[in-house]
């Protein structure tokens, strides 16, 4: 609990000569992997189901997006700046893996690599020609129209011993932070640890249904999402289960320059 305070209390501060912002421009280079399958066994640990979030325009970012696995998820909208060959929207990516590249911010896969091209035939071919392009970027919510948040229970886990989760489908623009969990209509709650990427784990799983406190960044206070009713006394491996609430903050950045015009 006073981890869970603690949390709650943290104030994200800025420097002073950076505003706040809902979306940062950051400018730097992109890459593509020559298949989308490539990043299914990326850092974030989503597997074989990271080809089908956003159509599969999926990426992995550099370690200050990475951010130890509080980044997996994150949507960005990239665009690259040759105005030959790209639209000025670009596309909308969802962070899936690590990129431990020096060279760009962000390899895509080659879907979303093509689908910054203009809406030309041949744009897309003549774009993967290049193979590392200059591109602006800023991240945006992620955005599932009236789809709940899901609790995706990992094979690991072993019921009623251990608990492994990760979190799918979680909208808004902001990261988990903490996530406590306790048996339905209980007061005791106790933390879950990040294992590895969008994995969390608990080897203290109290009986019966049970409940969750997702802690995440929303502005520059930590705010608390309570999920009531997720996972029943039968909870399965491999099986996914509706939290019944979705993520929709928009965390603010501090960041110089702010890019909040909509691109077109």
């Amino acid at each position: 609990m006073e981890g869970f305070l603690f949390l709650l209390s943290v104030v994200f501060l800025f420097s002073s000569s950076a505003a706040a912002c809902d979306r940062c421009l950051h400018r730097s280079k992109a890459a593509y992997f020559s298949s989308a399958s490539a990043l299914s066994s990326g850092a974030c640990a989503y597997g074989s189901m990271a080809t089908g979030f956003f159509a599969g325009h999926i990426a992995a970012a550099l370690p200050s997006i990475y951010k130890d696995g509080s980044g997996c998820g994150a949507c960005f909208q990239v665009r690259c700046t040759n105005p030959r060959l790209c639209s000025s929207k670009g596309t909308t990516v969802m962070v899936t893996d690590l990129n431990k590249s020096n060279q760009t911010d962000l390899i895509l896969s080659s879907r979303a690599f093509r689908a910054m091209a203009k809406p030309v035939v041949g744009s897309d071919r003549g774009l993967l020609k290049q193979g590392l392009v200059d591109i602006e970027y800023r991240r945006v919510p992620c955005d599932y129209g009236n789809k709940k948040m899901n609790v995706r229970v990992e094979e690991s886990s072993i019921n009623p011993n251990y608990l492994a989760i990760k979190l799918l489908y979680q909208g808004g623009q902001t990261e988990v932070v903490a996530i406590d969990i306790a048996q339905v209509g209980s007061s005791h709650w106790s933390y879950m640890t990040r294992s590895h990427g969008a994995v969390w784990v608990t080897d203290k799983v109290p009986t019966g249904a049970l409940q969750f406190r997702f802690v995440v960044t929303a502005g520059y206070d930590g705010k608390m999402v309570w999920s009531q009713r997720v996972l029943p006394a039968n909870w399965e491996a491999g099986k996914t289960y509706d939290a019944g609430v979705q993520i929709t903050d928009i965390a603010q950045e501090g960041c110089d320059p702010c890019d909040d015009h909509i691109w077109n």
